[in-house]
């Protein structure tokens, strides 16, 4: 980490003065929608008001950022990937009151500020703070990362994929100093995105069957909320072998490679009275998917979508209106990040919660392009990104 000097006076710049007081970090970015993930080095203001620099551990490779970097999802480029991470509170803006210096911290990709409509309704994963993720910048329209006249944003205001990263303080959640980071990074959105669509969003009821499609970092966590709620049957579809036995170890009763084979099993296990839910965790979402899962749940059955992608709800109605089927969009698994994150952590403390189990593999910076392609090619449940030691 370093100080820059003013390109005019080639002396520092004062240490209260945000807008040209800076540090250098190596961060990952991608300039331009198809493009691959280039690691370079940033100028990083220092935190304005209510807002907090951290010293990034680790952090989550999520499929979310994939669709990014391809264009599959729009976002404002150039971009510093990374929105699952967890590190340690490196300097504070004025006004911060949620952490302090020396802080281990969990970022949260959804910020909740506690005060908007939204989050004083217990609605935290809908916070009015998120309405810039897509732009990477800050509320005022200004942004912290920087390489010569052009700004980065952040991905979700976040950026992990960096050594050092500023972010508002709604984004900010402490935990305790002896949670591991890598398994904290996992909880700001693969987790409990997993965890809440079964729980929450489904709300998953003892003695259901549920049947989550795609098994990976989402999908898995999906698999051990309706477990952990007492579901009787947890059906996994996913063409990927691996994936398949994985699940097994995280709660899935019984696993298919395609929906054709688990929607037998379902007709036959259920004496013809079909699933209670369907939740779609699949890497890219599509039409088909849509269809089966629609089809798999029975009378009020739900379908919870979690899933990213271009897919179409195209049915006729009536196979709505017949069962009284519903269909969910959930984001975040309808988790209140300030209250569910601890809570998760809290169970991953007392073996309730499977965290260091979804790690398959740790990689550099310089190798997040070699890590998203391992979780295309279905050999991670979830990548983890070790950017420091403690």
């Amino acid at each position: 980490m370093s100080m820059t000097t003013d390109a005019v006076t080639g002396r520092e710049p004062e240490a209260d003065d945000s807008d040209t007081t800076r540090i250098t970090t190596k961060a990952v970015v991608c300039r331009a929608p198809g493009q691959p993930w280039e690691v370079t080095e940033l100028e990083l203001d220092e935190p304005r008001a209510n807002e907090v620099r951290v010293r990034m551990i680790a952090a989550g490779l999520c499929h979310s950022d994939d669709h990014i970097q391809k264009g599959d999802a729009p976002m404002r480029m150039p971009v510093v990937g990374g929105h699952e991470g967890a590190g340690i509170v490196d300097a504070v803006g004025p006004g911060v009151t949620r952490v302090k210096e020396g802080d281990h911290v969990v970022l949260s990709f959804i910020p909740a500020c506690g005060e908007c409509r939204y989050c004083s309704t217990g609605r935290q994963n809908l916070c009015d703070a998120g309405k810039n993720a897509s732009t990477g910048e800050f509320p005022d329209g200004s942004f912290r990362f920087h390489q010569g006249a052009v700004e980065f944003g952040g991905l979700c205001v976040l950026g992990t994929f960096s050594e050092y990263s500023v972010v508002s303080e709604f984004s900010c959640i402490p935990i305790p100093d002896d949670i591991p980071f890598e398994v904290a990074a996992l909880v700001g959105c693969g987790v409990p995105t997993g965890w809440g669509s079964a729980v929450h969003a489904a709300g998953v009821r003892a003695g259901q069957t549920v049947v989550v499609f795609g098994a990976g970092g989402v999908g898995t966590n999906a698999v051990q909320g309706a477990a952990y709620a007492g579901a009787q049957r947890v059906v996994v579809v996913d063409p990927v072998e691996f994936k398949r036995e994985k699940a097994m170890e995280f709660g899935a009763t019984h696993t298919f490679a395609t929906a054709e084979e688990a929607a037998e099993f379902v007709v036959d296990a259920t004496w013809g009275e079909l699933a209670d839910h369907a939740i779609i965790t699949v890497g890219v979402l599509h039409d088909k998917v849509i269809h089966d899962a629609i089809n798999i749940v029975g009378k009020t059955g739900q379908v919870t979508v979690t899933a990213v992608g271009n897919g179409w709800i195209d049915e006729n109605p009536g196979m709505l209106i017949g069962f009284q089927r519903r269909i969910q969009g959930a984001i975040y698994g309808m988790c209140n990040p300030l209250f569910d994150v601890p809570r998760l952590l809290s169970l991953y403390k007392t073996g309730h919660l499977k965290l260091d189990e979804l790690i398959t593999n740790y990689y550099t910076l310089d190798q997040i392009n070699e890590g998203y392609q391992d979780m295309l090619d279905g050999k991670n449940i979830r990548g983890v990104v070790k950017i420091a030691s403690e």
